[in-house]
């Protein structure tokens, strides 16, 4: 069931993508290794993408929100599973498990189209 709207999402997209971007540093393993870069590189491409997706948040409206979603699943798997593919399992996981469930919980439950108030209301275009 697809309860979240596009501009909650944006919001999430935004705070995400800022999150992921800083955590390595906040929890300490900011180390140069794949631990780091992973959820790094993410960040920077959700907040990338953010910025070009057809939804209310966006600055350029190129990327179809169906596409959106789906490139934020396989980022989420790919943020869950990088422990294990990468081998850094042992030193950390948690942030990756959690935000990457997270992310394709998210995915999974946000509509497709803007709100129907939005769109008549003129603020989205």
């Amino acid at each position: 069931m697809r309860f979240v709207s596009t501009r909650i999402h944006g919001v999430m997209d935004y705070l995400v993508g800022l999150l992921l971007t800083v955590v390595p540093y906040l929890l300490g393993f900011a180390d140069g290794s794949a631990a780091q870069w992973i959820p790094i590189i993410l960040g920077v491409a959700i907040l990338g993408m953010a910025l070009m997706t057809d939804f209310e948040l966006s600055v350029v409206r190129l990327i179809p929100m169906p596409v959106h979603l789906g490139i934020d699943v396989a980022g989420g798997l790919l943020l869950l599973a990088s422990p294990w593919l990468f081998g850094f399992a042992d030193r950390v996981m948690w942030p990756h498990v959690i935000v990457g469930i997270l992310e394709v919980g998210l995915a999974l439950t946000t509509r497709t189209v803007p709100d129907r108030a939005e769109v008549s209301l003129g603020r989205y275009s």
